[in-house]
């Protein structure tokens, strides 16, 4: 699989503070890349720096093949970037706001009208195209938000925490139509996002923390090398089944009035219910997931 971007080496700073330190990494295209991390781990400052927005102190970075630094105006046309702030007039229709953005891009006359369509069509803002952007609900901002950036049809779209602020309902339906982008049109979409559950989804993660990469792999990678599964008991006799864990020198810690010990897999559960089945009233076997990873990883819980 071709490599769409890759960063080599990427050092920058502001004076005293090191934001990126010499990080190195590529994304495939037509995939799913999530770049995670908390706030301040250098997210932003690499978004920003491949996109041509902020100059790198040192590295070397390709984009669809064109060397950034050299080549800046035709990487601008091969990406579209969708930011946690709308950039969009509150006062023109959504219609005239995706018209403007096409023109910057050359666009005129026909073909910025197909071009308009088009992207209204993908996020299904066909109906709402004469209504201000002003006027629209959180979700139909951030969706008419991706439209401007599709409308020149770019081959990589950056999703800086997209759907950060909107209600759950209004979240998976902007994931939605994101996800059938990447899939349906073969799209190479960069993500950040505070929603782990949205990192699942990815090909590939690579989580930065302090201006360096912690770790790189796939969830399933991920979540296996960083993250545990666990049982938890509810049971009648607390001193009992603590007694037998104990004999066995199985930890465990007491959560909501119920006893979880940590698994190196799901299938270790078994002979710990065996151990204790007529003690127990209930028991839950979870997998392990990407909060507990990214956790696992940074030491710290991803936070907004």
């Amino acid at each position: 699989m071709r490599h769409i971007i890759e960063v080599k080496n990427l050092k920058k700073s502001y004076k005293d503070v090191r934001a990126v330190k010499d990080i190195s990494f590529y994304a495939e295209e037509g995939k799913l890349f999530a770049f995670l991390g908390p706030n301040g781990a250098g997210k932003s400052t690499t978004i920003d720096i491949i996109c041509t927005f902020l100059r790198a102190d040192e590295g070397e970075i390709l984009v669809d093949g064109l060397v950034l630094g050299q080549q800046d105006d035709q990487i601008r046309r091969s990406i579209g970037a969708v930011f946690q702030d709308g950039l969009l007039d509150q006062l023109l229709t959504v219609e005239e706001n995706l018209r403007v953005r096409g023109s910057l891009y050359g666009l005129r006359g026909e073909a910025l009208s197909k071009a308009v369509a088009a992207a209204l069509e993908l996020v299904g803002l066909h109906a709402l195209a004469k209504r201000p952007y002003g006027k629209l609900s959180g979700g139909q901002r951030r969706r008419c938000d991706i439209a401007r950036a599709l409308v020149h049809t770019p081959k990589i779209l950056f999703l800086d925490e997209p759907t950060t602020g909107l209600d759950p309902q209004t979240r998976k339906a902007v994931w939605d139509t994101i996800l059938t982008l990447q899939k349906e049109r073969g799209m190479t979409v960069f993500l950040t996002t505070h929603y782990m559950e949205e990192a699942a989804d990815a090909d590939y993660v690579i989580v930065i923390d302090d201006g360096r990469i912690a770790a790189k792999g796939t969830p399933a990678e991920l979540r296996e090398n960083y993250a545990s599964d666990c049982l938890l008991l509810s049971v009648r006799d607390r001193e009992a089944v603590s007694a037998r864990l104990a004999e066995r020198q199985v930890l465990f810690t007491e959560v909501g009035g119920r006893l979880k010990i940590k698994l190196p897999d799901t299938k270790s559960a078994l002979p710990l219910l065996r151990l204790c089945e007529d003690e127990i009233d209930s028991f839950e076997v979870l997998s392990g997931t990407m909060d507990d990873a990214f956790l696992g990883i940074t030491g710290k819980e991803m936070r907004t």
